[in-house]
């Protein structure tokens, strides 16, 4: 009894008792501001609605589609189901097993004795009592990793919708692209008709009429490669929503709004550490420092004694001779405290793995912070320098359009060559591809900066290592 009363004792000691393990949250210094003009000096927008700003029915169908036809998406929903069967695991440690028992057994062990019977059922429990909290340390991993995949299901999501935005503005501009160039192949067309003509009445030397005839191939070259350009996006956007292609070819006919320069979309914070708190990415990086800090406390409670208690009841019967006698037996115990010798260090290289990964989380959660940064800074960027460009390309597009038109017309004047009115007319394409690239640049990067804010992600306000997240929202 004694001897019982001391293990017992010590049990409440080490119970008290736990391993020590990294600092579950680190600094990543995010910079003080940012250092790219805001947009609209940062007009509020709702970031979660951004996309019926676009005022695009079909765009707003295509992400739907393409979210639910995601296998990445998909990927991650399955993450999050076996983040919850290992936190239900996890959760199992820590509570006694029980098990239920029955057999029936006929035999005659002692000749000349009658044959008997013997029926028993009983129930077996067995707990390991978690003295170091290897265990509490194990489910709050559990835990957090579960709270990690949900927030990769939120970044899937914004990752799809971006991907199948960018995808739906290049086939858009790669549209507008095909008509300037099949209007630059008619118009040269025209030219090397009318250089024709003049060729045959010997107004035009052959070297000018042969000059406009190359003119016209090249542009109808060149509208037949940005035909299919626009084909292969064509293609990219099925894929990626899942549809058939004719009625999406249908649905594109109907033409296209194209959304206005001075959109008031959304808003960046001011302070870059409350934006990039806002990215699901960012936060599953520091779940995982979280996690991987609790995978350090569970590796080094391995390396100290383990107590475990284990019991039985069971209740059986003996029929022999046309008699019966009940056999009933219960026991409690042992109580076993089983303490490491020897393992060939193979505990202790557990702990150090361990605090390996956990080290790898903590540079990964860095640089995940340094690299969303980065991200916001190039689309802010990259958005300013769009609107700078946009007033003086349009402008240029203007005045070209003019010249080309006074050039063409001295043209069929004769008061200009062939060679003016090929350059003029070159120009003026370049001018016109340019804006409608412009155009596509600026639209990317407003969905970039959409990417990089977290598309509208909410940070659940709760503590990382008592507190479940919320189950993800319906797309």
């Amino acid at each position: 009894m004694k001897n019982r009363l001391a293990i017992l004792a010590a049990a409440v000691v080490l119970c008290a008792c736990a391993t020590s393990r990294p600092p579950e949250q680190v600094a990543a210094p995010a910079p003080a501001r940012w250092h790219a003009p805001l947009p609209h000096g940062g007009a509020v927008r709702e970031l979660a609605a951004w996309w019926q700003q676009w005022d695009d029915p079909l765009l707003l169908e295509l992400l739907v589609a393409a979210e639910a036809a995601s296998p990445d998406i998909a990927a991650a929903q399955s993450r999050i189901a076996q983040a919850r069967a290992t936190r239900a695991a996890a959760r199992s440690t820590l509570l006694p097993t029980l098990d239920a028992s029955a057999s029936v057994q006929r035999g005659n062990n002692q000749p000349p004795l009658p044959l008997s019977t013997i029926s028993q059922a009983g129930l077996q429990t067995a707990w390991e009592i978690d003295l170091f909290g290897g265990n509490r340390a194990a489910l709050a991993a559990a835990r957090l990793r579960e709270r990690e995949a949900q927030a990769g299901w939120h970044d899937a999501r914004v990752a799809v919708a971006a991907e199948t935005a960018n995808t739906y503005v290049a086939l858009r501009t790669c549209e507008r692209q095909l008509a300037v160039a099949e209007n630059d192949a008619r118009s040269r067309g025209e030219t090397a008709r009318l250089a024709g003509l003049a060729e045959q009445a010997g107004f035009t030397a052959p070297a000018d009429a042969a000059l406009a005839r190359a003119s016209a191939a090249e542009a109808s070259a060149r509208a037949t490669q940005q035909r299919a350009q626009c084909e292969i996006e064509l293609k990219a956007l099925v894929a990626l929503a899942g549809i058939e292609e004719p009625p999406l070819r249908t649905r594109l006919a109907g033409g296209w709004k194209q959304p206005a320069a001075d959109a008031q979309w959304l808003a960046v914070a001011a302070v870059p550490a409350d934006v990039l708190s806002q990215r699901p990415d960012v936060y599953a990086a520091e779940l995982e420092v979280a996690a991987a800090s609790a995978d350090v406390g569970s590796a080094q409670a391995q390396r100290f004694p383990r107590l475990s208690l284990t019991g039985s009841i069971a209740a059986g019967v003996i029929r022999a001779g046309g008699s019966d006698t009940d056999a009933q037996t219960w026991s409690i115990g042992p109580l076993a405290l089983s303490i490491p010798v020897f393992d060939a260090g193979r505990r202790a290289a557990n702990a150090e793995a361990a605090q390996a990964r956990y080290e790898e989380a903590v540079a990964v959660y860095r640089a995940r912070v340094r690299q969303a940064a980065r991200e916001v800074e190039q689309a802010l960027v990259t958005l300013e320098s769009s609107r700078l460009r946009g007033a003086d390309a349009r402008a240029a597009a203007e005045g070209y359009r003019a010249s080309f038109a006074a050039t063409e017309a001295r043209w069929k004047s004769g008061l200009a060559s062939q060679i003016e009115l090929e350059d003029a007319r070159r120009i003026l394409l370049a001018v016109e591809t340019a804006l409608v690239g412009l155009e596509r640049e600026r639209l990317a990067a407003w969905v970039q900066l959409y990417r990089a804010l977290g598309g509208g992600w909410k940070r659940p306000d709760t503590t990382l290592t008592t507190t479940n997240s919320p189950t993800p929202r319906t797309p």
